[in-house]
C-alpha cells in the first residue's frame, strides 16, 4: 500500500496493526485513550462496554502503530454478544501484533484462558500487558507474571497501569520493535477512521452505562438519527435515539420527570462538545424495540453484524 504522507519517510520506518485483546473490563479502551492522548473509545466500570472495533492511530517519529480496540472476548451465549465476540476474534487474526491486556488484580484467568486457546491458532507475536498494577502490591506482580508465562510463550510480559500511564511507553517501544518495516498507512493528522457521528452515539451510550443500573446498559443501543452543522460550524445539532427492549426499561432511562434522560443528555453533550470543538444541541429520544438484542435485523441495523 502506498503511503498517504508526502513528507520524507525516515529510513527504517515501521508501520502495522496491533489488536488490543482481552477479557471484558481489562482496560483495553483506557489503554488506547492513554496512548493516543485523546478519548476515542468509551469506558465504564461495567464489563462489555465496547461493542465495536475502534481504530486509533499512534504517530511516532519512526513508526505508525495502528491500534484496534476490540470488544472483550468471553464465552458468549446470546446473539448480540456472539456477534461482538466473533468480530473481536476476526480482527485479532488480521493484526501484525496482538496485545493481550489482562487485569492483574483479578486472580481468576478463566476468561483469558479461552482467549489464549484462540491465540494458539494465530501465528503473530503476542505481547502480554498485565494491567492495573496500581491495584496490587508489588510482591504480587512477579508471581502473576510467572503464572502467565506458563500459559503461553508470550514475546514479552510487562506490568502496566493504563490509567496512570505506568510502563506504557516501554510497552509501545516493545511493539515498535516487532512491527514490519513500511511507510505510514494513514495521514499524520488522522487519529481514527471512524466518523464523528459514530463517536457521538458512543458517548451517549457511555453515559447510559455510567448513569443507569446493572441490567439496563446491556439492553440499550443508540442510533444517531440526524447530525448537522449550522452557523458556520459553530453549532452542531444532533438528534439521537436510545433503544431499549421493554417499557419498564424506557421508564428507567427517562427517570422521574425526565431527570435521568436529562442527566444522560447533559453529560453526553459536554463530551461531544469537547470532541467537535463547537456548541452542541442534543435531543434524545427513547424507543422500545422489543428483544432487539436477539433479532438479526435489529442487530444489523444497530451495526452489530
Amino acid at each position: 500500500m502506498n503511503t498517504t504522507n508526502t513528507t520524507k519517510i525516515p529510513e527504517g520506518f515501521k508501520s502495522g496493526y496491533t489488536a488490543i485483546s482481552g477479557a471484558p473490563n481489562a482496560g483495553k479502551s483506557t489503554f488506547l485513550n492513554q496512548v493516543l492522548g485523546e478519548k476515542i473509545s468509551i469506558t465504564s466500570k461495567k464489563p462489555q462496554t465496547t461493542r465495536n472495533r475502534i481504530l486509533g492511530i499512534a504517530h511516532r517519529p519512526l513508526s505508525q502503530i495502528i491500534f484496534i480496540d476490540t470488544p472483550g472476548v468471553h464465552k458468549a451465549k446470546d446473539p448480540l454478544n456472539i456477534n461482538i465476540v466473533e468480530q473481536a476474534l476476526n480482527t485479532i487474526g488480521d493484526a501484525d501484533i496482538i496485545l493481550l491486556l489482562a487485569d492483574i488484580s483479578r486472580p481468576d484467568v478463566s476468561s483469558e484462558k479461552y482467549l489464549v486457546e484462540k491465540l494458539k491458532k494465530i501465528n503473530v507475536p503476542v505481547i502480554l500487558a498485565l494491567n492495573k498494577i496500581d491495584r496490587v502490591k508489588k510482591s504480587v506482580i512477579h508471581d502473576v507474571m510467572d503464572t502467565w508465562s506458563k500459559l503461553y510463550p508470550f514475546d514479552t510480559i510487562l506490568p502496566i497501569s493504563a490509567k496512570h500511564g505506568t510502563n506504557t511507553e516501554q510497552l509501545i517501544n516493545t511493539m515498535e520493535n516487532l512491527l514490519p518495516k513500511g511507510p505510514p498507512l494513514f495521514p499524520e493528522d488522522m487519529l481514527t477512521d471512524l466518523p464523528v457521528r459514530f463517536f457521538a452515539g458512543e458517548m451517549i451510550r457511555e453515559k447510559v452505562f455510567r448513569l443507569t443500573g446493572q441490567e439496563i446498559p446491556y439492553s440499550t443501543a443508540v442510533t444517531v438519527d440526524t447530525f448537522s452543522k449550522e452557523k458556520n460550524g459553530s453549532l452542531v445539532k444532533i438528534h439521537a435515539t436510545i433503544h431499549v427492549e421493554r417499557n419498564s426499561q424506557k421508564g428507567i432511562i427517562i427517570g422521574k420527570g425526565g431527570s435521568k434522560l436529562k442527566s444522560i443528555g447533559e453529560d453526553a453533550r459536554i463530551e461531544i462538545e469537547k470532541m467537535v470543538g463547537a456548541r452542541v444541541f442534543l435531543k434524545l429520544f427513547v424507543r422500545v424495540q422489543k428483544n432487539w438484542s436477539s433479532d438479526t435485523k435489529s442487530l444489523r441495523r444497530f451495526g452489530y453484524r
